[in-house]
């Protein structure tokens, strides 16, 4: 069992930057690949990027590769999501999500077994 509690979320103008994180409790988080994902009102939930759970291998949504950048702390049990030159399309309540590791890299919401509550981040024009 994992317990996921993202943080960080808030409002910022378009072009600012932003730093969310997903603190993790439970048994071996070190094990676990780690996704983002974004849900905007009235939209399905969406990708955005993962990680592997050593770190050294990650994806990203095309929507979002070269601005956001996905990373973990194993020692602290916390992954994050550096976003910068958000954009209000950007937008959206931000969820980490925990998979087992032959899920790692993997944008499908099915295969990850753990959520947070969300983080909203708002984006200004």
């Amino acid at each position: 069992q994992v317990q996921l509690v993202e943080s960080g979320g808030g409002l910022v103008q378009a072009g600012g930057s932003l730093r969310v994180s997903c603190a993790a409790s439970g048994r071996k988080f070190s094990t676990y690949a780690m996704g983002w994902f974004r849900q905007a009102p009235g939209k399905e939930r969406e990708f955005v990027a993962a990680i592997s759970w050593s770190g050294g291998r990650t994806s990203y949504a095309d929507s979002v590769k070269g601005r956001f950048t996905i990373s973990r702390d194993n020692a602290k049990n916390t992954v994050y999501l550096q976003m910068n030159s958000l954009k209000p399309e950007d937008a959206a309540v931000y969820y980490c999500a925990a998979a087992p590791q032959y899920y790692s890299g993997s944008y499908r919401i099915e295969d990850y077994d753990y959520w947070g509550q969300g983080t909203q981040v708002t984006v200004s024009s």
